[in-house]
């Protein structure tokens, strides 16, 4: 039996997270990046639940299937997936400046939700939980949003703002996973590992990587 699980992604957060609660993980990046990209398009009318456990799955599925070409061992994997959701509409990553003023605008002096699922896959089993929580923004005014743009800071987060960063300002009540906001709700994601034992150990928790 392995001492550690694969986390499929390559997330920063992630794997501070991991590291937090003493979990010993290697990253496993993947095969195709354009490809693991093209998971994330959302679908005509999917609502944002079963986005991302839909995108969670095929996560999962894509880092188990990459195992055996790479010629690594069999372990459990770990894999997550975010969005940012006002109403029914998703906010992703933003690609360029232009769209994550668009995205902070929306969010501005107006509450919104961050879903994140979390899937774990041992031998045949698969298992997924959703976290829901939920933000409210301050009013944000243009040179808030366009310093905090201009601190590249947006770019590689769901809904164009990260909570641990400068972002955490801008929140004037959270309501849910704090954990969970950032990327990886760590109550769910215990949870879900507590059948592994020797997974977690806050004195050998590391993260190497497997390309």
């Amino acid at each position: 039996m392995t001492d550690f699980v694969y986390l499929a992604s390559k997330s920063p957060r992630r794997q501070e997270l991991l590291r937090q609660i003493g979990v010993r993980f290697r990253v496993l990046e993947p095969l195709d990046p354009e490809a693991a990209e093209a998971l994330e398009a959302p679908l005509p009318s999917e609502s944002p639940t079963v986005y991302v456990g839909r995108v969670v799955r095929a996560k999962l599925e894509s880092a188990l299937a990459s195992l055996a070409p790479r010629g690594l061992e069999a372990a459990p994997v770990l894999a997550a997936d975010t969005t940012v959701a006002v109403g029914g509409r998703m906010l992703g990553k933003p690609a360029t400046a232009a769209e994550a003023r668009e995205m902070l605008r929306l969010l501005s002096g107006r509450s919104h939700r961050v879903l994140t699922a979390v899937a774990l896959a041992r031998s045949s089993r698969r298992e997924v939980v959703v976290n829901v929580s939920r933000v409210s923004f301050a009013r944000l005014s243009t040179a808030e949003i366009d310093d905090y743009v201009a601190s590249g800071e947006p770019f590689d987060k769901a809904g164009a703002y990260g909570i641990q960063g400068a972002a955490g300002a801008f929140a004037r009540r959270i309501e849910g996973s704090y954990s969970g906001i950032m990327g990886l709700p760590l109550y769910e994601t215990a949870r879900l590992l507590r059948g592994l034992p020797g997974v977690r150990n806050p004195e050998h928790a590391g993260a190497p990587q497997c390309r």
